[in-house]
């Protein structure tokens, strides 16, 4: 097994990525949407929906003699050929910060140390598994799918369309039945189906009832709208569904499971990789897992606008114009603050990150603004106080009422194991938190 190690945003020499050429050759310079389609799989569920991760963004952008990593952590393979891509926040030969963010967003068990290669790809369908119950919450709350479909009949109550072929190769001599079939609006429909198979798939697994146990009532939905469920038809349900992608835009959800559930259900069969032409993979938007993390820590502080589940939309002006979705906004109205996550270090938030968080600011009446970012170094917070004046009149002065404080949240390093890293990082947490209550 060839495997490269780097990190999300580096530069590094396309010599290093040598030894991985067919790899690299099949994802550099492509945007994430195209390796979406190719069998990578991209989390969040689908990239047009997250602010800071784009559909022409690139997983693997040449410059000159260099490769530039973008925003995006994970793994991905291609015949013998495997780059994990750590994130930058962490020391070499391990990841446990991105392990963490993991952890706290999704639930995730450790399953970021891939530190042998035999062990990678099994680690990979692991990532697959546990991606599961997010994915088929997020597609129930839509409600179940229903699609049409056709059932054949052949007796004497005729309540659809005769099957002129089929009544004659199966009722002849006539003894009175009659071959027809009907279409109906149904609950168990493939889609369906292939989300039961891979259900009934993850229970045979030494840890699937506690992974489905998270998903209970959702699994129990499943479960009852299947009644034509045949352990033997997993392949025909398969082929059903490669066949016939979801389409409307409304249940774009479900479109994400049955990707998913199609890529559990194959890897077992093909073993997702196999041969030297097909490539694979699961990363993660660092942006998304970050903003999302530090809502797990500031929830109770602020309101979060969230733009991929298109909950809590502002409005800059009067008409419903100027959509905006704020990162966060404190739930003291008195005293209004506006907040921003962002996944990148100190030195890297600049001008365009200005621009936006003093507009949010003017839109709610907010004297002071956050960045929260994650700190590698032992920095402190740093303020900045808004000019008034001009240049032109040579009377530029910092006002004393609004400000804009990048505050981080150091990321330990040098933690001998996971269970270490936790310990030490849920200290930061609370210094983070305490800073913001004061």
């Amino acid at each position: 097994m060839k495997t490269l190690r780097i990190k999300d945003n580096s530069r590094q020499n396309k010599a290093t990525f040598s030894h991985i050429g067919n790899l690299v050759g099949k994802i550099a310079d492509k945007t994430l949407e195209q390796l979406e389609r190719e069998g990578i799989f991209v989390f969040p569920e689908i990239v047009r929906d997250a602010e800071d991760i784009t559909q022409d963004q690139l997983l693997l952008q040449s410059v000159n003699d260099t490769y530039c990593s973008g925003n995006v952590m994970g793994f991905i393979g291609c015949g013998d050929e495997r780059l994990i891509i750590e994130s930058r926040f962490c020391k070499e030969g391990e990841d446990y910060f991105f392990q963490y963010l993991l952890d706290k967003v999704l639930d995730f068990p450790n399953l970021t140390n891939l530190e042998t290669d035999a062990h990678q790809d099994q680690r990979l369908f692991n990532f697959l598994l546990f991606l599961f119950p997010h994915y088929l919450r997020a597609a129930l709350r839509k409600g179940l799918f229903k699609q049409y479909i056709r059932h054949s009949f052949n007796d004497r109550n005729v309540k659809g369309t005769i099957d002129v072929t089929r009544h004659i190769e199966t009722n002849t001599p006539f003894v009175g039945n009659i071959a027809y079939s009907q279409r109906e609006f149904s609950y168990d429909n493939s889609l369906i189906e292939l989300v039961r198979h891979t259900i009934e798939f993850i229970k045979r697994k030494p840890y699937g009832k506690r992974l489905l146990n998270k998903v209970k009532d959702e699994v129990k939905l499943i479960t009852e709208a299947t009644s034509g469920y045949t352990p033997y038809d997993r392949q025909k349900i398969i082929e059903q569904n490669k066949k016939s992608p979801v389409r409307h835009a409304y249940f774009r959800e479900y479109l994400a499971l049955q990707r998913l559930c199609l890529l559990i259900l194959r890897y077992q069969k093909h073993h997702i990789g196999m041969g030297s032409r097909q490539i694979f993979g699961v990363v993660f938007d660092g942006a998304w897992l970050w903003e999302e993390y530090i809502n797990t820590l500031i929830g109770d502080l602020f309101y979060h606008p969230l733009n991929k589940g298109g909950q809590g939309a502002q409005r800059l002006f009067s008409g419903n114009i100027g959509l905006i979705y704020p990162d966060f906004i404190s739930r003291d109205n008195e005293t209004r603050v506006i907040a921003d996550a962002k996944y990148k270090p100190l030195g890297n938030i600049g001008n365009r990150d200005y621009l936006q968080v003093l507009a949010y600011m003017f839109r709610f009446d907010a004297k002071s603004g956050y960045y929260f970012y994650p700190e590698a170094d032992d920095s402190d917070d740093q303020q900045l106080w808004l000019n008034r004046g001009s240049t032109y009149e040579g009377n530029v002065r910092p006002r004393d009422d609004i400000s804009l404080i990048k505050h981080g949240l150091k990321i330990p390093l040098g933690a001998h194991d996971y269970a270490e890293f936790t310990a030490l990082i849920k200290l930061q947490e609370q210094q983070f938190i305490n800073a913001l209550a004061a």
